[in-house]
């Protein structure tokens, strides 16, 4: 029988000995805030800390200049810790304000935590790394920096390349209002760039010897909003412009720019839908005499939970306890919450249950490419006020309180525990792959993403 006990004063000291050290790093990439495929400083300044960590470091995997992967340790079994650190366009905000106060115009802001996502599971594979070495069990850490998880499907790239195949299980977190273990299946996902294409023309004089590609536009995203009507349930269409074509009414607009994101349950259904989609682009197309594109550029898995390790990683959630929020990290909630939530529920320091069912979730991540390819399992940790919702400036303006940094701590201790577990335990980690067989039925990983369709990286 294998020694399965985990050494949990053990994890709180690996953690907290490390805490100023990644707190900073969260913070500066807080700072850099950089979009999907970009993330240069960000990448760098993990690579440089875990380097100094003892970990060899591998750049630009999978053709990403901003991935990596870096690893410490030896043998069997081989187990993975997923990092983001891709900002939101758009969302830069003041540190701390409660309300909302643009920091830099037009620039990206961390509407979505992952200043802290990667730090902390960056700051797990470090403690797991140094506890597994003391006890002189063969094993192998690695943490994967994943690039442009924010529509990029940076995941699902590295996953068509094969980075995960080797991998005998992985983990990973998300910051969020509240904890839990991530019990719910996510949506696929495929977005999908759009170009209209016309003849500009003098809209007064000369309009007959027009076509209008915002015409085109405009027909197509009533035609996809009538769509919605027949579509499945938990499906989701959504559109935005990347170029209008200009501010000069009287001009006849030759060339728009569209991108349309498509969400359903399964790769099957996606398909069918963004096929439905791509029809009421060459409908529009056929109605203002213009030309049009369709093309896909990035795409997500459905996100499936392996239980066995879900099960275990919720254990050492309930083990290690929610972050230990104080009555100032409450104070500075309250400011932000909406009125339902003031008071004690400002802030949440619960774990909820684990649900007893696999649910459904309307989101998508390209964790889920990874959970096709590996047994995965993952959580949400608390680290902003209740009522925060992502993609918002009011979570960009949380991602430095002491809360957000409580929960980031909490998160790499409970992925610390999780991944000794895994090593040590080698019945759980053969039933979690024996679970992942099963699930898949032995067909393999086939990435939504076109083989044909490269990662729109950065120029020059």
């Amino acid at each position: 029988m294998n020694d399965i006990t985990i050494d949990l004063a053990g994890i709180h000291a690996a953690v907290n000995t490390r805490a100023g050290r990644y707190t900073r790093l969260a913070d500066e990439i807080w700072e850099f805030a950089e979009l999907g495929f970009a993330e240069s400083r960000s990448s760098k300044a993990q690579m440089d800390v875990l380097a100094a960590e003892g970990f060899k470091v591998t750049a630009g995997i999978a053709g990403l200049p901003t991935a990596f992967v870096a690893e410490r340790g030896k043998g069997k079994p081989v187990i993975g810790l997923l990092g983001e650190f891709d900002a939101l366009a758009g969302m830069s905000q003041l540190a701390g304000s409660a309300k909302e106060e643009v920091l830099h115009p037009g620039m990206p802001g961390h509407g979505c935590g992952h200043n802290l996502l990667g730090t902390g599971s960056a700051l797990a594979a470090v403690a797991a790394a140094e506890m597994l070495e003391a006890m002189g069990i063969p094993g192998t850490i690695r943490y994967y920096a994943c690039p442009a998880e924010e529509g990029g499907g940076g995941k699902a790239f590295m996953a068509r390349a094969g980075v995960f195949d080797d991998l005998d299980a992985a983990f990973s977190w998300h910051p969020g209002p509240t904890s839990s273990a991530h019990m719910s299946r996510t949506n696929a996902f495929l977005q999908i760039r759009v170009i209209f294409r016309g003849h500009a023309s003098h809209a007064a004089l000369t309009p007959h010897l027009g076509r209008s590609a915002l015409d085109a536009a405009e027909l197509m995203n009533v035609g996809c909003n009538y769509l919605r009507e027949h579509i499945e349930d938990g499906e989701r269409i959504h559109y935005a412009y990347r170029d209008a074509g200009g501010i000069a009414a009287n001009v006849v607009q030759s060339r728009i720019e569209l991108t349309y994101i498509v969400r359903s349950r399964t790769i099957e259904g996606l398909n069918a839908l963004a096929a439905r989609v791509e029809q009421v682009a060459r409908g529009a197309a056929m109605m203002s005499g213009t030309q049009v594109e369709f093309s896909i550029e990035s795409g997500m898995s459905p996100y499936q939970p392996n239980l066995a390790l879900t099960r275990m990683m919720h254990e050492q959630f309930i083990a290690l306890g929610a972050p230990d929020f104080d009555e100032n990290d409450l104070a500075a909630a309250v400011a932000f919450n909406d009125p339902n939530y003031q008071g004690n529920r400002a802030l949440d320091g619960d774990i909820a249950p684990l649900a007893d069912h696999v649910g459904n979730s309307l989101g998508s991540t390209d964790v889920g490419d990874v959970s096709v390819v590996i047994p995965l399992a993952q959580i949400w940790v608390a680290s902003f006020a209740r009522s925060t919702a992502f993609h918002s400036w009011q979570l960009v303006s949380q991602g430095k309180l002491p809360a957000a940094h409580k929960g980031m701590l909490q998160a790499a201790k409970v992925m610390t525990a999780s991944v000794l577990r895994a090593i040590k335990d080698t019945d759980l980690l053969e039933q979690a792959k024996q679970e992942h067989r099963n699930r898949n039925a032995g067909a393999g990983y086939v990435c939504p993403i076109p083989d044909e369709v490269l990662p729109p990286l950065p120029q020059g």
